[in-house]
């Protein structure tokens, strides 16, 4: 059986209207994501990736307009429904992992308190004890140690692979469906990438949660994509399965991505 499309994009056009002119961020972008696929969005830096995710979740400021001629997800039409409905959806069914976890967590609050905003606007069935509980599990699942006493602890106190790790239990407090990642091992060093990418991975299984991934690295793209699209000054230019993409790249753009990687001895 064929897995069903979770999220289908179709016509997306994000424009800015500036007093130089019209800026087009985002220009005619088309795909579709399965249910418990990862996509992977890869291209430059200012080649819309970023706000190719924020216009899915209507977070999209003025000068911004935002058109589609559609947004589907589970039937539902993003693009058309109301701020009111999206914000039912948005932190619930769809999360999202921001670039920066040093700019994502407020520096005032314990990681409960931050952790619990998510459950107490989503899940307000679930009393204080249900609540804890369920941060706890998450800090466990995302493999930080002593979860019981980390939760007090304010985001100073933890480095900054911990603190994606948290951004990350965040996202998934509610099990969202659809969890958007934008670049979210920027700011990490090598070997705490690979530990993040390597959880996501695991937690995309485990809860068969579709994961689009943005990120400027091929490298990330070749390791988590099942499916990549190519974007470049605010269009797609070349899409397909990652194995497609990278045995035979047809694109000049996409070919030339590909050797901008350095190779190891050369």
């Amino acid at each position: 059986m064929e897995d069903k499309v979770l999220l289908d994009v179709q016509g997306l056009k994000t424009y800015f209207h500036t007093f130089k002119g019209v800026v087009k961020a985002v220009d005619n972008v088309s795909f579709s994501l399965k249910e418990g696929e990862i996509l992977g969005i890869v291209g430059e830096s200012g080649s819309g990736k970023s706000v190719t995710s924020f216009s899915i979740l209507k977070l999209v400021e003025a000068p911004g307009v935002v058109n589609a001629d559609h947004i589907m997800f589970e039937g539902k039409d993003l693009a058309k429904i109301s701020e009111r409905d999206m914000s039912k959806i948005r932190g619930k069914d769809i999360s999202m992992v921001f670039q920066d976890p040093m700019t994502s967590l407020n520096p005032l609050y314990t990681i409960q308190r931050q952790m619990e905003e998510v459950l107490i606007l989503h899940e307000p069935q679930m009393n204080k004890a249900q609540r804890r509980a369920r941060c706890i599990e998450l800090l466990h699942a995302v493999g930080i140690p002593n979860p019981e006493e980390r939760l007090k602890e304010y985001p100073n106190q933890f480095s900054g692979g911990m603190r994606q790790r948290v951004i990350i239990a965040i996202a998934l407090a509610t099990n969202p469906k659809l969890l958007i990642a934008d670049e979210p091992t920027t700011a990490l060093d090598v070997t705490i990438q690979e530990q993040i990418l390597k959880l996501m991975k695991k937690l995309v299984k485990e809860h068969n949660t579709s994961l689009m991934l943005i990120t400027h690295d091929l490298g990330v793209i070749a390791e988590m994509a099942d499916y990549v699209v190519v974007m470049y000054a605010g269009r797609v230019v070349e899409k397909g399965t990652a194995s497609e993409i990278f045995k035979n790249p047809s694109h000049p753009y996409t070919i030339g991505l590909m050797r901008s990687k350095p190779v190891v001895g050369k």
